[in-house]
């Protein structure tokens, strides 16, 4: 039976017109036949092999940019409690300067050709990137495989990456919503892999030296281990031989791919750091499908409604904080979260659990998910105007969600999303939620915290 009394199905006017406006966004660009098909976005990729090294390359005609990515498998896994950081640390100083471009001559070469270089990690996988113009992008590409392959890690080098990376851990602690994540990982990942943090603790980005880097960089430059992707107006066959030429001469390793295990949410927790704060600090974790699971379409639209939810329900309507939330990760272990700041954390978060139960509970209206179908489709192809996103994308995709040719049918299998699915995901996920608290622990009543 559809229930549909009372206005827990409606959404507030500014919503609802924002969801017809971008509804009629998709549906003018379906009827004009302007998105391309699942084949068509396909036939623009590239897929070859050099020495173990898998490369993916999509060609963008006339691109006047050029995107590249060599990323490295394993992210957490790769790390132990005692060298924490060293990943991100070395692919960070590694684009201080190579054998043949000198931290000097490394920023003039890059201001010359309009170029740049970068890295990040995350738990799942790092990545050394490229952002160049195609008329220099073959100078471009010397540097970047130069800095891949032949990294110097001066000592000034290091110490200045040491310096930059200790101040952001250290304003972890100081800014109360970074903090409130940095208790959540400590928690939620207790005797996971991800809890080998990617960027490191103070104690672990101190103690390494020269050495430890050209040693773990040489353990980990081995083609089993890595993925190129890149983004741009680029020939595959002229790329294919320019990566032979380099990172192809790298040793093939035998390194191979394991799952991880699951995570615990066996039973609702409530975990409360105590702060003299105005306001308390609050986020809920739940468990999530993967990237690769066929649930994370259903769950998607669930969490986007529930975001709607309690936005109208506690900002709105009771004005008990001003950017309350719910979010969906994109893990191998996935997770998704409420959040809010209130004085009432206690009413605020009743009020949250209460939407995750309607959730379960009522059957959601066809046209509420055609608009948040409608939603992802803009905010997607926004989200992918620039070659940089659409190599990410891929990667994602080819690491942790089961192929990079389900990149490109991540917008069908929302539409196709249906009422009794979202209620489905919400019974299965939504539940035996993980709270970390920063605040007040007398403001806090567990019991309403542990309804769940």
């Amino acid at each position: 039976m559809r229930v549909v009394s009372g206005k827990w199905l409606a959404v507030s006017e500014f919503v609802l017109l924002t969801f017809v406006f971008l509804t009629f966004i998709s549906s003018s660009f379906a009827q004009t036949n302007k998105k391309p098909s699942i084949a068509d976005q396909a036939a623009l990729v590239s897929e070859f092999d050099v020495n173990g090294l898998k490369v993916l390359v999509k060609r963008r005609v006339n691109s006047p940019t050029v995107a590249a990515g060599l990323f490295i498998r394993g992210g957490a896994r790769n790390i132990t409690a005692k060298n924490a950081g060293i990943e991100s640390f070395m692919l960070e100083v590694a684009t201080e300067g190579s054998k043949n471009f000198s931290r000097e001559t490394l920023r003039r070469e890059l201001a010359r050709t309009g170029s740049s270089v970068g890295s990040s990690a995350i738990n799942d996988y790092s990545v050394l990137s490229l952002a160049s113009t195609r008329q220099n992008f073959d100078r471009s590409w010397n540097v970047f495989t130069d800095i891949a392959l032949n990294p110097t890690f001066a000592a000034s080098d290091i110490e200045q990456a040491r310096q930059r990376i200790a101040t952001g851990l250290r304003e972890q602690e100081t800014d109360n919503d970074n903090f409130l994540q940095v208790l959540q990982d400590r928690i939620i990942y207790a005797k996971h892999p991800y809890a080998n943090s990617v960027t490191g603790t103070l104690e672990t980005i101190n103690s390494f030296t020269a050495k430890d880097l050209a040693d773990y960089h040489q353990k980990l430059m081995q083609t089993s281990r890595l993925l190129l992707v890149v983004v741009g107006d680029i020939d595959a066959k002229e790329l294919q031989a320019k990566v032979a030429a380099t990172l192809g001469k790298l040793p093939r390793g035998d390194y191979k791919e394991q799952p991880y295990p699951a995570l615990d949410f066996s039973k609702p927790t409530v975990d409360v750091t105590t702060r003299t704060l105005p306001t308390n600090y609050v986020q809920g974790v739940f468990n999530a499908p993967s990237l690769n699971s066929r649930d994370y379409s259903a769950m998607r639209v669930a969490v986007g409604i529930l975001q709607s939810r309690v936005n109208e329900e506690v900002r709105n309507k009771r004005q008990l904080s001003y950017a309350p939330n719910a979010e969906l990760e994109s893990f191998a272990a996935n997770t998704a979260n409420i959040y809010v700041t209130a004085v009432d954390a206690n009413q605020a978060v009743g009020v949250m659990l209460n939407e995750i139960n309607n959730l379960k509970t009522r059957t959601i209206l066809p046209e509420v998910i055609s608009s948040i179908a409608g939603h992802f489709l803009t905010t997607y192809y926004q989200g992918q105007e620039t070659n940089r996103a659409q190599a990410a994308e891929l990667a994602k995709y080819e690491l942790i969600g089961g192929g990079w040719r389900n990149s490109f049918n991540f917008l069908d299998k929302v539409l196709d999303v249906k009422p009794e699915d979202v209620q489905t995901v919400s019974k299965n996920y939504m539940k035996n939620l993980r709270f970390v608290v920063i605040g007040d622990p007398l403001a806090i009543d567990k019991n309403i915290f542990l309804q769940n």
